[in-house]
């Protein structure tokens, strides 16, 4: 079975990772290393079953190995998921024992932060392995990467608004943000200061009305999100949030959020979002700010080149959008053309050199 999956898209390594000592069970998914090393963060999670934690690391190590690839990022993906509560099981012992598996690895895999994982876990972790980011600025790191994650969403929805309306500016036009965390928080930070007009839902209370305090943002119930009259829907919360019910109630012409795999099915409902006439922006595209950030610690972290690579995103973007075009396909199927394209150029180059011992 295990195997079946890792044939069927080609993944390279798993390893299953236990220590008794520290109650860690983990897993760690190592999908292509064609382009470098892969990278792809850690997220601990109370899964039902061990196999439901296979599928996710799995699905989101292959995942990594798209947006690095597309982000121009001379890295492969992967991606590790603990089986755990974050909010009781954690301990300086089962981060050092996931610190010392990724180590063994010698380089193959770099570890950092992803749900339910914190800068005092990769330090913890930083404590035994070099092949970590996202550590405490002490130790060279970028330290918070939700503004630098922003700034990404914030160039594509500014491309996806000039491929949709003519022009790329945001002042004046209505945007609907669902989940306001401090990635859409800073995002919608940048808005405001170019004059959108913000509405905004999430189901912690404390964060839309910090929103609606500091950018004069209209609220809504969750549930009610679809349905707002506005120009751009920025989902930035949970994932499979377009879908059968809630793509024929969106009153928008482009979607262009944080959130990943927002498509429940790409081919599906990407087509339906197509049919409807609403660009949908490759979410793996327009959230990539946060991995070109921590990717640059790899180099003596630098945050001017950090910015600067992030603005590319724009013209990233803008690349899906013109595949899209060209080909006939949608703007999900072009993200995955421009990815896989790169890729294969890559293992050709790499096929014209070996090395002899």
């Amino acid at each position: 079975m295990l195997f079946e999956k890792m044939e069927k898209y080609d993944y390279e390594q798993v390893v299953f990772c236990h220590d008794e000592a520290s109650g860690l069970k983990a897993i760690i998914a190592i999908h292509d290393t064609t382009l470098g090393p892969a990278l792809g963060g850690c997220r601990m999670w109370p899964y039902a079953t061990e196999e439901e934690a296979l599928e996710d690391v799995l699905r989101l190590a292959r995942g990594m190995t798209y947006k690095n690839s597309a982000a121009g990022l001379n890295l492969g993906g992967g991606k590790t998921v603990i089986i755990g509560d974050p909010k009781k099981d954690k301990s300086e012992a089962l981060f050092r024992a996931l610190g010392r598996y990724v180590e063994s690895l010698n380089g193959r895999y770099i570890i950092a932060e992803d749900v339910g994982t914190t800068v005092q876990d990769m330090d913890y972790m930083h404590e035994e392995t070099k092949h970590v980011t996202g550590v405490s600025e002490s130790f060279g790191s970028s330290g918070n990467p939700s503004p630098l994650t922003a700034r990404g969403i914030y160039a594509s929805m500014k491309r996806t608004a000039k491929e949709v309306f003519g022009s790329d500016s945001l002042a004046g036009k209505k945007v609907a943000v669902q989940g306001v965390g401090n990635v859409a928080f800073a995002l919608c930070e940048m808005l405001f200061e170019e004059g959108a007009k913000l509405t905004v839902t999430d189901i912690n209370q404390e964060a839309v009305d910090r929103a609606v305090e500091k950018f004069q943002a209209t609220a809504v119930k969750p549930d009610e999100i679809y349905q707002v009259d506005a120009d751009i829907f920025a989902p930035c919360a949970l994932g499979g949030i377009l879908n059968d019910d809630t793509i024929p109630q969106l009153k928008v012409k482009a979607v262009c959020g944080s959130a990943n795999n927002q498509l429940l099915d790409i081919k599906r409902h990407g087509e339906m979002l197509h049919e409807r006439g609403i660009l949908y922006a490759p979410d793996y595209i327009v959230n990539a700010g946060g991995v070109i950030n921590v990717a640059d610690e790899l180099n003596t972290y630098n945050a001017e080149r950090a910015k600067q690579k992030i603005d590319e995103i724009y013209g990233q973007i803008g690349k899906v959008y013109e595949i899209s075009a060209r080909e006939g396909i949608i703007p999900a199927e072009a993200a995955d053309h421009m990815a896989e394209e790169r890729i294969a150029t890559m293992k050709q180059v790499h096929s014209t050199f070996f090395a002899r011992s």
